[in-house]
């Protein structure tokens, strides 16, 4: 990864049960608990990014979300409204990216912020204006690229005192990786863990470096006992081929107001009538449009968004210590605990119809004077107004297209033949296929969502209900 600290690896204190089957426990410094708070940061498309890249062909899947990435990396750019439309989805910045540069071990390949101006070093337009934020594509108002990049004159140094916990504070990570702070006393500990006779258990050294930590993020996705897994090597214990089988998954209440709120989108969704079985859906730009945002949000957010009830019981326990188990004191800062629970989009990633109750980040403030770009005010700066967005004030996608979307969410354009492709190889006959409009508003789509993230009948969970009962 970019970040040079990423070659230095991270030790962990492991403690094994005697009959050396079970992590009971680990004990962390604010370094190793900064890079687990961090997988709440990455963005669900980063996840998909990462594992991709490190696992290659043998990549574990990530649900519905692993084919709705590769669904994006495949679609031909002429669909976005800009190439960098495209790869803002590809590769999405995320609203912690100056905080995970300064991670001991960062798995997301964090990137400093990039800004560009005019490529016209005699442009009329004022630089505080005209500024393009992420990639250097967007159109200055002279006609020309904004795609000079501008490299900020004072960036912020990293401080020592740790990146979301204190850099004096210790915690326990519990094999479900709930994490609380080393505060309760040893023997607390032990009666906690339910360990009333500790001969035979072993204490391990386990060194981390980003590999590893790759690792451990696949198991916290997929795995019931993701530290006994990496660390003794075991078989994974996971539910997920269990869960990605299902055709009906429980979700929480969503509030009838909250529920009531939101705009509906119509998908003609084709299904074989005798088994009620989804085939496919017919969706239009805004349907792919909202598929897509899904990858713009970071863990912490889903959490959010799906109340601590996600399906990855893991990401719920880490999450969830946040708000139980630890207190504001062992953050770095007073609003980090908060930022790390609802966190907000980076600027500028928000569609014109934006469906999520997300919000995004404000726009940095950056100072400008004599030529160079300033974070901090100088004496006779002028502060940037108006940053440009290289998808500018739209949406990522054209609203011209009509596409093809399966249960696992792979998204490509409609073609007829493709869905008699389909029919013809699971011998389906055209008397047993029916066509229904489906109304998907904030209740299917958190449904969906949910469904996304461990089953790859994602469609099918969201839609459940008005399939069955049609």
């Amino acid at each position: 990864m970019s970040n040079a600290k990423s070659d230095a690896p991270l030790s962990l204190k492991i403690m094994i049960n005697k009959q050396k089957t079970k992590v009971l426990f680990a004990e962390a410094d604010s370094d190793f608990a900064d890079v687990l708070l961090s997988f709440l940061t990455l963005p669900l498309g980063k996840i998909a990014r990462v594992l991709e890249n490190h696992y290659g062909d043998k990549a574990p899947v990530f649900g519905s979300l692993s084919t709705l990435y590769k669904s994006l990396v495949n679609l031909d750019n002429a669909r976005f409204v800009t190439e960098a439309a495209q790869m803002m989805l590809t590769n999405p910045w995320s609203s912690f990216e100056d905080d995970c540069r300064n991670l001991k071990l960062d798995i997301s390949d964090s990137r400093p912020p990039k800004y560009y101006t005019c490529s016209d070093y005699w442009c009329d337009f004022l630089f505080s204006d005209n500024i393009c934020m992420y990639y250097g594509s967007a159109s200055c108002d002279c006609g020309k690229t904004l795609n000079k990049r501008e490299i900020i004159s004072d960036p912020p140094a990293a401080d020592g005192e740790g990146v979301f916990t204190k850099n004096t504070a210790s915690f326990i990570v519990y094999d479900n990786l709930r994490m609380v702070p080393y505060a309760t006393g040893f023997l607390q500990t032990l009666r906690n863990l339910g360990i009333r006779d500790a001969h035979g258990a072993e204490l391990r050294i386990v060194n981390f470096g980003i590999g590893k930590v790759i690792e451990l993020l696949k198991c916290c996705l997929l795995s019931e006992t993701p530290l006994t897994d990496l660390i003794l090597n075991n078989s994974q214990n996971s539910s997920c081929a269990a869960r990605q089988s299902e055709s009906l998954l429980s979700f929480h209440q969503i509030e009838k107001k909250e529920a009531g709120n939101s705009k509906n989108i119509t998908l003609k969704v084709t299904v074989q009538k005798s088994t009620k079985k989804l085939l496919f859906a017919q969706g239009e730009a805004d349907f792919v449009e909202l598929l897509f945002s899904f990858l713009t949000i970071p863990l912490g957010g889903v959490e959010f968004l799906l109340k601590n009830n996600t399906c990855l019981k893991n990401v719920d326990n880490l999450y969830r210590s946040l708000s139980d188990a630890i207190d504001d004191k062992y953050f770095k800062t007073p609003v980090t605990k908060n930022r790390l629970m609802n966190p907000k989009l980076p600027h500028g990633y928000t569609s014109k119809n934006q469906f999520l109750p997300l919000s995004e980040e404000s726009a940095p403030t950056l100072y400008y004077e004599g030529g160079k770009f300033y974070y901090n005010k100088q004496s006779e700066s002028n502060v940037v107004s108006y940053f440009r967005s290289p998808k500018g004030q739209g949406n990522f996608v054209k609203e011209e297209s009509t596409y093809m979307i399966t249960d696992d969410l792979t998204v490509t354009p409609f073609c007829m033949t493709l869905g008699l492709n389909i029919l013809d190889r699971l011998n389906i006959p055209l008397c047993d296929v029916g066509e229904l409009e489906v109304p998907v508003g904030l209740e299917e789509v958190l449904r969906i969502l949910k469904a996304s993230l461990t089953s790859t009948f994602a469609l099918t969970n969201g839609l459940a209900n008005h399939i069955l009962y049609s």
